[in-house]
């Protein structure tokens, strides 16, 4: 498909035209089928518009002085069969081996059915954070059964819906016991050495950012430090391997007024005594082995359960149960004003994107294998370990520790012998972890075989179980032979206790069952699959199949993140390329994508600007300027890095108040460290005076952060690294295609300045180039955000996909359609909804702000009611109450064809009528359809039918949507209730029948 809205035809498309803007025309290939609008349809819609081409529009709507000044320097655009050809190279320079590795990383057999219906569905991968609960019931639900064994497995009271990788889950259990130890939050922070090294580096950084004192002590050799202590941080198993019994120092950490987190392996705790047993305050750890791959680090789903009192202080998001207006059982977040985005510089945590997907995926492992298939996962891990120390003792090999689960380190004479054994296992085909000169480490998981134990005895030259010759393993049967009887731990840590013992757990055991199981589940939600998502400022755009196509792999997917560099270099080439290419996009000088999640890239990069400070001895540059519109992750990124927040007014036009802005420079003199834009603006406009706050704040001797969560309008147009910006993080779950996944996975790479290289994100774990993919990397030098390199690497070859097929000219063909599909909502609902803020020629962004208050005061009809009755159209409702209260903030993106747009704009026209109808007089409020909104199939086919307005008005408001029907499974949800009563593990069966 080519455009014919170029200028001048003759002009190649998105080719400077003597100076004129380029065409913006959308290229044939991936980026048309990328692009939602036709030819003629954009036609159309700048017919609305009164421009007669894009470049018009684009002209009319960003200002002069941010444009770039020249296209996108990108490789010409590669076809959907190139680019997966070029993601088959990469992935045949990955060597797949026997990952026996460990250290938080193991193999697990990803259920086909898991898979299939789950991590490769798009009406799992596709949808958005559960904000809008009755739409979001099916993954709800997956996620409470997560929470609930979760806090099962670690025997506490309550668990949270995923946290984003171990080493942050640690560093967060840290901020919330200072929280709620406040007695003592002046104590020293006790950490186990026998935790994780990627883990005593992520606390390392982070409490080294906010002042807090941590210790990291041989907790078994010296025992408990003496002075005041506010917590204590252990790990079971430890990073030796070891499974210790803590209940001792448990119980005079306590005594000493200090509380307790486990780190702990959730298999292992099918067998071991959990920590909340054992007197634990809280437990965080992975979720990973239970059927997530090893995707080359992440994405993973962390977890952290707390005891009872504790749950009001736990990071992160919570499901609870509530009941809906009928009185029926209804899942919906709980607690939801705890999250940053509300409490802003007073949050809990700065996590916004959590691990969904990969907790939903957990949680139906869970679901699949039950108590039972769990325990027996665990009895044969453990009995291949329990085989593999029996034939290295026989062979006079020195144990580490005799208590284990499933990791055995064994400790060399000589740094030879142990280069020697770890060459050995890698000619067999495994990779074993190289722990220090003479130690190497072991660790079986749920793929190990009897083949897999006899090579890593012969690579120690420790005799074998098997006689040459004989098949070691030929499948189960010889596992269950492995797993034996008794334990390699004290009896007094068996397990005694049930768990998981709803009926969930128990009921859904053949494929056929799950594969129902989850499509009920699917069906009960609104993703992407279904319908336009038109929430402004989180992009939710076509997340294409050929850009999913590789993460699932081998050898993507089943890469180790510690695995040996030279067995790497498909993915680290891979990285390389999207930093390039990432770097060329924004403007600056180089790119991290170690952060994984738009909050974590906040984080990194104001502490790169922090470290900057500190380098050039400004230490007392500790003030971070945020507008008051700012996004809520900024205020508390800034509280982690160490910084204070001052906040700038925003005028009514929603520009930053230059006078204000000033005011706030002139009243802390030399203690500027940053300010924090988003760009365009969090009012959905391009500010034109944004070079001179740029340079208003360098002048002040601070950095300017450009936050990038509107970067899916400035992608080809403008740059923020040229017009101001030091660092930016980037969203790779908004602009650059990677799925929301229900709340997760989200990548969030930091961009940054010549200047605060130096600052990037780094580690010494790993020793694969760690610090990053580029011939930079050596010179990185930051605090490590995340537990692995190259953070939430498994998801990487989506963005790598989607910048390779869209090319410079797709890419900037984007931009510029999500201008035009933004402007033409605008415009089209401007006479039902005024958009609130407007920019140059009354134009807006890449989203608009619907100003519904005015019609709130006549009517007492809501923007939140708004949202519900959209349900009943069959849409997710945009943005809520963000940045204003009282109005929608809509953003289509340019993935949306006209058609979907006119439906979207047909529903708000009749629900403008509807609320005209309250205005006039002929209905009250409380019996209008937008106030019993929206209506489940249970009501609308009820006997009883007593409201103001027929069932066809109220399930079936449009024609279009007789046919293609959307039934919410619950009517209106009763938040308030939810959070009174809290509720957050799964209810009976029983409680869900319909009377």
């Amino acid at each position: 498909m080519t455009s014919t809205l170029s200028p001048d035809a003759s002009t190649p498309s998105g080719v400077p035209d003597g100076g004129v803007s380029p065409a913006f025309s959308v290229p044939e290939g991936f980026a048309s089928r990328h692009i939602g609008p036709t030819s003629e349809a954009a036609e159309t819609m700048l017919h609305t518009l009164g421009h007669r081409s894009l470049a018009d529009l684009v002209d009319a709507a960003v200002p002069d002085s941010i444009r770039q000044a020249r296209p996108l320097q990108l490789p010409a655009a590669l076809s959907e069969a190139e680019a997966l050809e070029a993601l088959r190279g990469y992935a045949r320079r990955n060597t797949v081996k026997t990952q026996m590795i460990g250290q938080g990383f193991y193999g697990t057999h990803t259920p086909q059915v898991i898979l299939r219906n789950v991590l490769e569905n798009p009406a799992w991968y596709t949808a958005y954070t559960p904000y809008q609960p009755e739409i979001s019931q099916g993954r709800l639900e997956a996620l409470l059964n997560f929470q609930t064994m979760v806090a099962d497995l670690t025997g506490l009271d309550i668990a949270n819906a995923s946290l984003l990788d171990e080493a942050s889950a640690v560093a967060e259990a840290i901020l919330l016991m200072r929280r709620a130890n406040k007695k003592k939050a002046s104590g020293t922070i006790v950490l186990d050495a026998d935790t994780f090294p990627q883990t005593r580096e992520v606390v390392t950084g982070r409490a080294e950012a906010l002042g807090i004192d941590v210790q990291i002590i041989n907790l078994a050799a010296e025992g408990l430090p003496s002075g005041e202590l506010c917590g204590v941080v252990v790990q079971q198993p430890g990073d030796s391997g070891a499974v210790v019994d803590h209940t001792a120092l448990i119980s005079e950490a306590k005594e000493r007024g200090a509380m307790v987190t486990v780190a702990a392996d959730l298999l292992a705790l099918t067998l071991i005594t959990p920590p909340g047993e054992l007197g634990a305050d809280i437990a965080v750890g992975s979720s990973q082995r239970f059927g997530v791959p090893l995707f080359f680090g992440g994405p993973h789903a962390a977890y952290m359960a707390v005891r009872s009192g504790l749950q009001r202080q736990l990071p992160g998001r919570l499901v609870g149960v509530s009941h809906d207006a009928e009185g029926r059982p209804a899942y919906r977040l709980a607690l939801q004003t705890r999250e940053q985005h509300i409490r802003r510089e007073k949050a809990t945590s700065n996590i916004c994107t959590a691990q969904a997907l990969l907790a939903v995926a957990a949680s139906m492992y869970g679901v699949y294998h039950g108590p039972e298939g769990l325990r027996r996962i665990a009895e044969r891990v453990h009995g291949h370990a329990r085989t593999l120390a029996a034939g290295l003792q026989a062979g006079r090999r020195r144990l580490v520790s005799e208590s284990f689960f499933d990791t055995v380190q064994v400790r060399l004479d000589l740094d030879a012998e142990a280069e020697h054994v770890l060459f050995a296992a890698e000619e067999a085909g495994i990779n074993l972890r190289r722990v220090d000169e003479t130690t190497v480490g072991i660790s079986v998981d749920e793929t190990t075989t009897a083949a897999h134990v006899d090579a890593v005895l012969r690579a120690f030259g420790a005799p074998t179980e098997t006689s040459e010759g004989t098949p070691a393993d030929s499948g189960d049967s010889s596992d269950s032979a492995a797993a034996g009887h008794g334990t390699a731990f004290p009896e007094a840590l068996r397990r005694t206790s049930e768990f998981m013992t709803h009926p969930i757990f128990h009921e859904v055991r053949s494929e056929t069952q799950m594969m129902r199981y989850l499509r009920k589940l699917a069906d009960r939600d609104l993703a992407l699959d279904r319908t336009m998502i038109p929430l402004g400022s989180c992009t939710m755009k076509l997340n294409a199949a050929t850009e999913m196509e590789a993460i699932s792999w081998p050898e993507f997917a089943g890469i180790h993140p510690y695995a040996p560099a030279e067995q790497t270099a498909g993915w680290r080439v891979l990285i390389e390329d999207l930093e390039a290419k990432l770097t060329a996009v924004t403007g600056y000088a180089a790119v991290s994508i170690q952060p994984n999640a738009g909050s974590q890239g906040e984080y990194a990069g104001l502490l790169a600007i922090r470290q900057y400070h500190l380098a050039q001895g400004d230490a007392d540059r500790d003030i971070c300027l945020i507008p008051a519109s700012a996004h809520g992750t900024n205020a508390s990124s800034a509280v982690l890095a160490g910084l204070q927040v001052a906040v700038v007014a925003t005028a009514e036009d929603g520009t930053i108040e230059m006078s204000d802005l000033q005011a706030k420079i002139a009243q802390h003199p030399d203690r500027i460290a940053a300010i924090m834009l988003t760009y365009p603006s969090t009012h959905g406009v391009y500010e034109a005076d944004v070079r001179e706050v740029c340079r208003t704040v360098h002048e002040a001797g601070g950095q300017v952060y450009v936050d990038g969560a509107n970067l899916n309008a400035l992608v080809g147009l403008a740059e923020p690294g040229e017009f101001g910006g030091d660092v930016s993080h980037l969203n790779l779950h908004k602009t650059f295609c990677i799925p929301h996944g229900g709340g997760g996975p989200g990548v969030g790479p930091v961009a940054v300045a010549e200047h605060l290289k130096p600052f990037l994100p780094s580690t010494s774990v790993g020793g694969a180039g760690g610090n990053g993919a580029g011939t930079d990397a050596a010179s990185r030098g930051g605090a490590p955000v995340t537990s692995t390199p190259y953070g939430s690497a498994g998801v990487l070859p989506i963005s790598w996909a989607y910048l390779a097929m869209m090319g410079a000219e797709g890419l900037t063909s984007a931009t510029a359609h999500a201008l035009l599909s933004a402007n033409y909502i605008s415009r089209r609902l401007a006479d039902h909804f005024p958009t609130l803020y407007t920019g140059e020629g009354d134009l807006v962004a890449h989203e608009c702000i619907l100003d519904l208050r005015e019609l709130t005061k006549r009517s007492g009809i809501t923007a939140e009611d708004v949202c519900k009755r959209l349900i009943d159209y069959g849409f997710h409702a945009p943005t809520l109450a963000f940045p204003v209260n009282g109005t929608l903030m809509v953003e289509p993106t340019e993935s949306e064809d006209l058609a979907e747009i006119d439906r979207f704009i047909e529903a708000m026209i009749a629900i403008r009528a509807e609320i005209q109808q309250v205005i006039d007089g002929e209905v009250e409020a409380a019996d209008a359809p937008l106030r019993h909104a929206p209506h489940p199939a249970a009501v609308v086919a009820s006997d009883d039918w007593d409201r103001a307005y027929s069932r066809r008005q109220g399930a079936f408001p449009v024609p279009g949507v007789l046919q293609d029907k959307y039934f919410p499974p619950v009517s209106r949800i009763d938040g308030a209730h939810g959070d009174r009563n809290l509720v957050c593990s799964c209810p009976p069966p029983e409680a869900f029948e319909i009377s």
